[in-house]
């Protein structure tokens, strides 16, 4: 009993029953054999059943059955050993029970396909309605869309075409406007050349009557106030421009964008209006799958709408631009007219300073002749007063000189020898005082003839001066163009 013991535990082992769908698996491995007959001289592995991995998977057609099988048949007879009536000395077999389970497992399986394919029918007559449906709910929907879509173009396109009329109406304005000023630009060449002019003569005074007068600087102001117009001309000609390179731009983007709501408007009301039946209707295969869009309904929209924003703000600031420039016009020739008539007020006044002047010099002139004259009568006198005195001194120095002869002690310093010396100082110098009153008289009668000559001088420069203010200027300044001209009008 103890040695059958371990051989009734060993069957109870194997034969247990196992829960799957498929049946159990027995294992082959040589190793297990070993363990259960260590004794027997069996040289080939035994094969047991086998079992499909998939349900569609073709079974093999030699399979092996443990000693019924073809491979076993082929063991030799001399390698077996004799036959045990112990069953668990070979291998384990499937029970009544895994048979049955086995069975009613292919009943179910067979029973579960007729349910799943009388549910496929049923589900693909009603999915074939439910896509048929759909189908031509989707192709209502998107001819639905289409028919939106051309209205969206269609109040894009008559926006833009509104928009573009203003636009080029604007254009042609501020086309007319920039004549104008062209124009007007070209009138203020005349004055500003009469302005210079009149500075390059009066560069010819001579002397003091170069003088930074208010002439002069009335004459600068008006050169610098007539370039300063050319400028503000040439920067709001010049703003006219760009302008009108905006505008253009402007307009120009508006009829890219009409153009080419006009195709899509052409093409989208064609798509609209395909049926199943239209001519042309073809497959082009792989068509959905090329994403050639480059926008969405928001970013074309916005594209439009940018597009009129940009038109309405280069025409607004077109419409300014027109504002100034009239404004321009107008300031800058009252402006030019007012200082042209400044300008002539001052040569006025300086031409009667410059009469005052003259006449003045002419009187100062005279005075100064009769001066001279005087002083040089002066000088004579004063020659002839001299020429006594030195004989005076003659006297007094020849006693001086006599006396030094004296002998001896003789040699006093007696009150005739101190008055010789004192008449000797005296004499010299009165001849002294009067040399120096000559030489006084001299320099006065020089002054004289300098101030002589410097006031038939300075009659000469007034007489130059009145020639070039008074004949030259006065005679270019007789004309000026009018206020409508100045403003580009005539």
């Amino acid at each position: 009993m103890d040695l059958l013991r371990p051989a009734i535990m060993a069957t109870h082992a194997h034969s247990q029953p196992t829960s799957a769908n498929f049946l159990p698996a027995i294992t082959t491995m040589t190793s297990s054999y070993k363990n259960h007959f260590p004794h027997s001289n069996f040289t080939h592995s035994l094969s047991l059943p086998w079992r499909p991995s998939t349900y569609y998977k073709v079974a093999s057609n030699l399979p092996t059955l443990g000693p019924y099988s073809i491979r076993s048949q082929r063991v030799s007879e001399s390698t077996m050993l004799p036959f045990v009536s112990n069953r668990t000395t070979l291998f384990t077999r499937y029970t009544p029970d895994d048979w049955y389970r086995a069975n009613l497992a292919n009943f179910l399986e067979s029973k579960t396909s007729w349910h799943n394919s009388e549910k496929l029918r049923v589900d693909t007559s009603r999915l074939i309605q439910d896509k048929y449906q759909k189908t031509r709910k989707s192709q209502r929907d998107s001819t639905q869309n289409l028919g939106e879509r051309v209205n969206d173009i269609g109040f894009w396109k008559s926006e833009i075409i509104h928009e573009l009329d203003g636009m080029i109406g604007e254009t042609n304005e501020l086309t007319d406007i920039k004549k104008t000023m062209e124009r007007s630009l070209m009138e203020t060449e005349a004055p500003l050349q009469v302005a210079r002019e009149c500075l390059f003569h009066r560069e010819k005074r001579m002397g003091i009557d170069l003088v930074h007068d208010e002439v002069e600087t009335n004459l600068l102001m008006e050169v610098d106030i007539i370039l300063c117009c050319q400028e503000r001309m040439k920067l709001h000609l010049d703003k006219a421009i760009a302008q009108l390179a905006s505008n253009r731009a402007a307009q120009h983007e508006l009829e890219k964008d009409l153009s080419d709501k006009q195709t899509a408007y052409r093409i989208d009301d064609k798509c609209q209006h395909l049926q199943n039946t239209s001519d042309g209707v073809s497959f082009y295969r792989g068509v959905e799958k090329v994403d050639a869009t480059i926008s969405v309904p928001e970013s074309w929209a916005k594209f439009t709408d940018d597009n009129i924003l940009r038109s309405q703000s280069e025409r607004a600031a077109s419409s300014k631009l027109r504002e100034d420039i009239q404004n321009l016009l107008v300031v800058t020739a009252n402006e030019m007219w007012n200082h042209f008539n400044k300008v002539n007020m001052a040569f006025t006044n300086r031409i009667a300073e410059t009469a005052d002047a003259k006449n003045k010099i002419q009187t100062h002139l005279a005075k100064t002749l009769q001066e001279i004259f005087q002083t040089e009568m002066t000088i004579e006198s004063i020659k002839k007063a001299i020429k006594e005195k030195s004989a005076f001194l003659k006297v007094a120095q020849t006693r001086l000189d006599e006396r030094t002869r004296r002998p001896n002690i003789e040699l006093c310093r007696d009150m005739a020898q101190l008055r010789l010396v004192n008449e000797v100082y005296e004499v010299d110098d009165t001849i002294q005082t009067l040399q120096q009153r000559l030489r006084d008289a001299e320099d006065s009668l020089q002054s004289l003839a300098h101030n002589k000559a410097t006031l038939e001088h300075e009659l000469a420069v007034k007489a130059n001066t009145l020639y070039i203010d008074q004949e030259k200027c006065m005679s270019m300044r007789k004309s000026f163009p009018s206020t409508l001209r100045l403003v580009g009008f005539c």
